[in-house]
This record gives structure tokens, sequence and C-alpha cells, in this order.
């Protein structure tokens, strides 16, 4: 597994099947997904991972694993859902729960911005949050997106803040 990027206190890197049951702490959580769509099934679970990693490979970005040095666990993911063009880049950040709240995901969002920025063909990052969500929201205007409006999400099925950074 690929490390891609480090952080004081974490790393990312490439995902693998081995990492299926740290992903289910958080991707499998239903507290931790609920305003994402809901928990994935392991099942799904096993082809996300093998998706993310061929994505890597063939695109150059992709989602990774946030390991946090202190005790060599995965305890999330960031990184970006690539659609047809990698001009435009969606950002997403999930982390277990007991990691909430100790500034991981802006070290995970930090680092993915800085990422995308050495990749050659992002030019913007999007990403959105549950109305709710107010660390999530706060983290993105934190980390330098800016609100543009709401938008309906076929995922969650709601309308959500929607946010831009442009990294070009």
């Amino acid at each position: 597994m690929e490390k891609v990027y480090e952080t004081p206190r974490t790393y990312l890197r490439t995902m693998a099947q081995d990492d299926l049951s740290a992903a289910v702490r958080f991707w499998g959580n239903s507290e931790v997904m609920e305003e994402s769509g809901g928990a994935t099934s392991l099942e799904a679970l096993q082809r996300v991972l093998e998706g993310y990693k061929r994505c890597h490979l063939e695109r150059g970005l992709s989602v990774y694993g946030i390991i946090e040095k202190k005790s060599g666990n995965m305890i999330g993911a960031a990184g970006f859902n690539i659609s047809d063009s990698l001009n435009t880049a969606e950002l997403l950040c999930h982390l277990e729960k007991d990691s909430w709240g100790k500034g991981y995901a802006t070290e995970a969002v930090q680092a993915c911005i800085e990422l995308a920025k050495r990749h050659s063909g992002v030019e913007m990052i999007y990403a959105s949050a549950a109305p709710g969500n107010e660390r999530s929201l706060k983290l993105l205007q934190k980390t330098g997106f800016q609100f543009i409006d709401k938008r309906w999400f076929e995922d969650t099925q709601k309308e959500e803040p929607y946010f831009e950074l442009s990294v070009k």
C-alpha cells in the first residue's frame, strides 16, 4: 500500500482488501454515515476498496485511508470521487466516531487539497455536507471552500450546501 501524503499526525495511503475491517468502522457504521446515504454493506465495501485502488492506479487520485501515526490504525478515509473528467473532483472525508473532533478531518482535507494542486488535471474541487452537520460545514469553510448554493444530491436524496475550491 502506497503512502501518498503525510501530515503531522497522519498519513494518507492507498487502500486494499486488508482494510475491510477498518472501513466497516466508518463506512459501515450507520451513525457515521447517517447523513451520507447510510452505512455501506460489507459486500459493497469490498467493491469500493477495489474501485478506489484501481482509480489511484489509473487516474493518480482517489480516496485514501487516513492512518493515525501514533497508533498505526486506519481512522477514516479522505480523497476524491472522480467522475468522467479529472477537471472537477468531489472531495469526501469520513472518520470513525472515536476520531471526531480531534482535528484529523482538517489535516486530511488539507492534505487532499495539496494532492489536487499537485495533480495536473484537477482544476476545481467540490464538496457538500448535510445542512445540520455544523462540523463539516465549518471544516469546508476553514479549509478555503466557498459556499455556492444548495443542490440536490441523488445519493443522499437531500438538498445540501454545495461548496467549491479552485486549485489552479
